[in-house]
């Protein structure tokens, strides 16, 4: 076992703890002498890692901490990669940038030797071709801001009509996008297809209540229908 994964193997063990661990404790979960713990910790500790404690007492690792660059295994690595594959190559381009975003700051701080994960192509994510004129970074932004949307939209039944509704949540769902929403029309939770949508106004009006309590609730109904698609508009 390599120095570096053991220490990356010392954090997890300790982020698992979530609370004061014994030295003993962390020696038997990774496998060490007692005095190899004492020695990666000061090590951790020297390297900007927030762990606090000492020997006889127990450590603490704070939630905040600073971690080092090789808390990234190289199977982490690839599901960083692979996700931020599918998000750069759907059609919300400043999503995509995000992504491209966050793999170039993670390229700027993990070791060299791990660079060449970022750049491994045996994983390929497709992109999607669906397309629609409705800009989900606004619809992010409304989320964040529990702002309601004013939107055109054409039901299952072809019917084209008005609707307010408070979203709640983006779902990407096979090849679909779908705005998860609390719509004042039908006093109720439906989720309704961004492609169905021709037209949308953010609105300055705020919903009340917490989004993530309106989140929680629609999932907790969602899992009691099987998530059937009676509830999509």
């Amino acid at each position: 076992m390599s120095r570096s994964y053991r220490l990356n193997e010392l954090l997890q063990v300790m982020r698992r703890c979530r609370g004061t661990v014994s030295g003993e404790m962390l020696a038997r979960e990774t496998n060490v002498s007692l005095r190899t713990i004492r020695r990666d910790i000061a090590t951790l500790q020297g390297m900007g890692a927030q762990i606090e404690g000492e020997a006889g007492v127990g450590y603490i690792l704070r939630p905040d901490s600073s971690l080092p660059p090789m808390s990234f295994t190289e199977e982490e690595m690839q599901a960083l990669v692979a996700g931020a594959q599918w998000v750069s190559r759907q059609p919300d381009q400043a999503f995509a940038r995000a992504a491209q975003n966050a793999l170039a700051k993670i390229s700027g701080v993990v070791p060299a030797e791990m660079r060449r994960v970022l750049d491994d192509d045996s994983i390929y994510v497709g992109g999607q071709d669906a397309s629609s004129g409705l800009d989900l970074g606004e619809v992010r932004r409304a989320l964040r801001e529990q702002r309601k949307m004013r939107i055109v939209y054409v039901d299952r039944n072809g019917s084209t009509g008005q609707r307010i509704i408070w979203p709640i949540m983006i779902g990407y769902v096979e090849s679909r996008r779908l705005i998860a929403a609390w719509c004042e029309l039908r006093q109720d939770f439906r989720r309704f297809r961004v492609d169905h949508i021709h037209e949308a106004d953010f609105l300055t009006d705020r919903y009340p209540g917490e989004r993530r309590h309106l989140a929680k609730e629609w999932r907790t109904r969602c899992c009691l229908n099987k998530c059937a698609d009676q509830v999509i508009e």
